[in-house]
């Protein structure tokens, strides 16, 4: 027994051990000298100026650079390319691989500590860049001191050739419109650190205004400085190009002759341009045809000024055909000169595997992966609890590490790599999280985290803000109600706070970890208790008969207001505003409309603060209605209503479709890591919009808009597409008869038809978000067999199958 006992132990501390960080022995190099091995390389010397600037930044040292090495009792860093191997110390060749070996992007770093020595050679003068960046993302930095660990080696080819991210300079970002160009040149160079090789800009006529009161320069201008940046780093530049007008006007030669004049004028303005993005879709939305015709003349007018670029193409419309995806990857597998490749991204109805065996294989695909949305996007947050949904919205602070690692991987290798689709710098984690993946899909995320909190935040805060970052993302896992994790995350991240230097709490991105943990701890608790004051004020509604309809319904409202009373005063609450305005003077994020001002729905989370989390605005609206009534009967029996909404009577059965709950029925298909696009299986979706202090159904028919509606039409059950959206319910009583009462709210709108075991239709084709409430017999052979499988699917080129909530009841005999 104590043999096992002793090697039980042994087994758990060396598991400890290799699952904790590496535990290295530094050098120090705090005065090294930087040696770039060819100075006639001009991003050679420029990474060798980043790695002094950066080093700088986090020590006040200033390394000293040398044209050549010189042996000194200072460390050497020595920046190279494959060809400048020959250069460097006999001892030191002898021990290096040969560089050339490696492919392009790639780079071999290398301490040794004997010879008090760093090499970094890459394949090419880019894959240097990448190895300094590694460099810098291993140190150690505190004023007057760096190292590095001695047993540093690495020797490294990326995965993918693609590897970026979106940065447009408009008012729809929630905070790159208020960005300088040194803001910018920053940004892109960290991102290059963590092995960035991409930045996709935006022409200033998009979808959104030209212009933002926060905005430093004219859209143009930024553009052109954008690309001028990552010309210096060696960066490609991508352009995002939506077609903007109808069909008719790209067929009109007078508006093409326009078109084409605006496009010559922003291709000049930016002196590099690699590629053009061109969105089949969202926004624009024209005919295959008509869209590669239009392509060809865009080609003539971009090679004028960038002649090896190539323009890419997606999928992407809103209501697709199976006529318009025939005619569009025809053109795609054309093979025309200028085109580059397919772009899968939001909104695109095929999944990528299917894709890749649609076109020809020497076509190229790039993934366009939206990484800044948590809801009404192409990978919302799983199954999200609707408290968060309403406050969180769909464009807060998302630090999503592991659910970023699983999307990135489930279809990685069906494409080249990705450049994320990105609304600022809400989603800064999950930029850095994809670079590391597409560079290599088996790196840890915890390993990311902590090169990204060393650099950015200080070597002390590394682990806990890696640590920290995880648990928010873990705040974000089941239901908000119960979820224990919330209350440490907060004081994870209060003890950081506490203990973290002056540097660290000013920084922008240990703020935005801080803000989220107090947010979401703030949230949790008004739920807490406005859950409790809704059970108080329906208790207070079933003794309706011996109060009295009027004394019940008074002492009701009155404890469902008491949920608005105290709410600018609650500390947590107003740490949160105090940092959202930190946050605006240090990087311009946008996270209240009026006082920072943002676009609504875009990043203002802050605003949605104290939204009711409860029942309590539909309640309100019911009880208004009830007190109108002329009897005291009329009163009670529409109270009884109220209390008894959800149920379905004796033997019936109830879903709140958006409920975790209700998924026990659902007919799921893949799992969500198989399928986190939602294009095989369902997800849980939010339709809603605020209106005052009620939340009214976005879908809104005469007669109907501006009421209150329960919580539950605020959330639902979703299959895009074709997809079917099927739910199973048993045991039935197969002697019995059912009627069928369901919600159909949800913002697609779509055409739907109902079918009950594949072969009873109980609805033909409806157009949805038209009457929210429809009931309907189930015919007696569909349930005769003690069970029924309902199945919902959309008309051709509908968005999807939306249902929030299904009664299905035994009728009497």
């Amino acid at each position: 027994m104590h043999r096992h006992l002793r090697f039980f132990l042994r087994a758990a501390l060396l598991s400890a051990l290799l699952a904790s960080p590496s535990r290295c022995a530094p050098m120090d190099v705090s005065h090294a000298t930087i040696v770039c091995l060819d100075t006639d390389n001009r991003l050679l010397m420029k990474t060798a100026d980043v790695l002094r600037e950066e080093v700088e930044k986090r020590t006040r040292l200033c390394w000293d650079a040398a044209p050549s090495w010189e042996p000194g009792p200072a460390p050497v860093i020595a920046l190279g390319v494959a060809k400048d191997l020959a250069l460097l110390p006999q001892g030191l060749r002898a021990a290096l691989a040969d560089s050339s070996t490696l492919g392009p992007d790639g780079y071999q770093l290398r301490v040794f500590p004997h010879d008090a020595a760093i090499v970094i050679l890459g394949h090419d003068a880019r894959g240097a860049l990448y190895g300094a960046g590694k460099l810098l993302r291993k140190m150690t930095m505190r004023p007057g001191m760096a190292s590095v660990p001695d047993t540093l080696s690495i020797a490294t080819t990326p995965r993918y050739p693609i590897r970026g991210h979106q940065l447009g300079y408009r008012p729809k970002t929630n905070s790159y419109d208020a960005w300088s160009v040194a803001q910018f040149e920053q940004y892109i160079r960290e991102l290059a650190l963590f092995g960035a090789n991409s930045i996709e800009i935006m022409p200033p006529k998009t979808d959104d205004d030209p212009s933002s009161p926060h905005m430093k320069l004219p859209a143009i201008e930024m553009i052109g400085q954008q690309s001028r940046i990552c010309d210096s780093y060696g960066l490609d530049v991508w352009m995002w190009y939506p077609n903007m007008g109808s069909a008719e006007q790209f067929s009109d030669p007078e508006r093409i002759d326009q078109e084409l004049a605006e496009r010559r004028h922003v291709f000049q303005s930016v002196p590099r341009l690699d590629a053009l993005f061109v969105p089949g879709g969202d926004p624009g939305n024209l005919e295959p045809d008509i869209l590669f015709a239009w392509l060809e003349k865009v080609a003539a007018v971009l090679h004028e000024q960038h002649p090896a670029a190539k323009i890419w193409v997606s999928p992407q419309v809103f209501r697709p055909r199976p006529a318009w995806f025939d005619a569009f990857y025809a053109h795609v597998n054309e093979h025309k000169p200028w085109f580059g490749g397919v772009v899968f991204g939001p909104w695109v109805k095929m999944p990528l595997p299917e894709i890749r065996q649609r076109v020809d294989a020497d076509i190229p695909i790039r993934r366009y992966p939206d990484i800044t949305h948590s809801l009404s996007c192409q990978y919302p947050v799983p199954r999200w609890d609707l408290a968060y949904a309403i406050t969180l919205g769909r464009e807060c602070i998302n630090p999503r590490p592991v659910d970023e690692k699983t999307i990135h991987n489930a279809f990685d290798e069906y494409a080249q790599g990705s450049i994320s689709y990105s609304e600022g710098t809400n989603d800064d984690v999950n930029k850095f999280v994809w670079s590391d993946q597409d560079w290599d899909p088996a790196t840890p995320v915890i390993e990311t985290l902590r090169d990204y909190a060393r650099l950015f935040v200080g070597p002390d805060e590394a682990e806990p803000v890696a640590q920290g970052l995880l648990a928010l993302e873990g705040n974000l896992r089941g239901p908000l109600l119960v979820n224990g994790g919330v209350a440490r995350t907060l004081q994870q991240w209060q003890q950081i706070e506490a203990h973290a230097s002056e540097r660290a709490q000013r920084n922008f991105r240990f703020q935005m970890g801080l803000l989220r943990a107090c947010y979401d701890a703030s949230v949790q608790r008004r739920l807490i208790r406005e859950t409790d004051l809704e059970q108080q004020a329906r208790a207070v509604l079933a003794s309706a008969s011996r109060l009295g309809a009027g004394e019940a319904i008074s002492r009701a409202k009155r404890v469902l207001e008491r949920a608005e009373k105290k709410l600018a005063a609650t500390p947590l609450r107003q740490r949160c505003v105090e940092m959202a305005d930190d946050l605006f003077v240090s990087i311009g994020a946008q996270l209240t409309v009026e006082k920072h001002g943002a676009m609504e729905g875009r990043g203002n989370f802050i605003d949605n603060i104290d939204r009711p989390l409860n029942d309590a605005p539909w309640l309100l609206d019911q009880l208004a209605q009830a007190q109108k009534l002329a009897t005291e009967s009329q009163r009670l029996a529409r109270i009884r209503t109220i209390l008894h909404r959800q149920d379905p009577g004796p033997a019936g059965f109830y879903d709140d479709c958006g409920s975790p709950q209700s998924w026990q029925r659902v007919v799921a298909g893949k799992r969500w890591a198989e399928d986190p696009g939602s294009l095989a299986s369902p997800r849980v979706s939010f339709g809603v919009g605020l209106r005052g202090q009620q939340w009214v159904h976005v879908v809104t028919a005469r007669g109907f808009a501006g009421q209150a509606v329960p919580r539950t039409w605020m959330h639902g059950l979703t299959s895009l597409y074709e997809q079917p959206l099927e739910m199973n319910y048993q045991p039935l009583d197969p002697e019995a008869n059912y009627s069928l009462r369901v919600s159909y709210t949800g913002r697609l709108r779509s055409k739907m038809k109902l079918v009950a075991d594949g072969k009873f239709l109980i609805h033909d084709f409806i157009r949805t978000g038209v009457r929210p409430m429809a009931t309907f017999d189930l015919p007696r052979a569909a349930t005769a067999d003690g069970a029924v499988r309902l199945k919902w699917t959309c008309g051709e080129g509908e968005r999807g199958s939306q249902v929030s909530e299904i009664w299905l009841i035994r009728k009497p005999e």
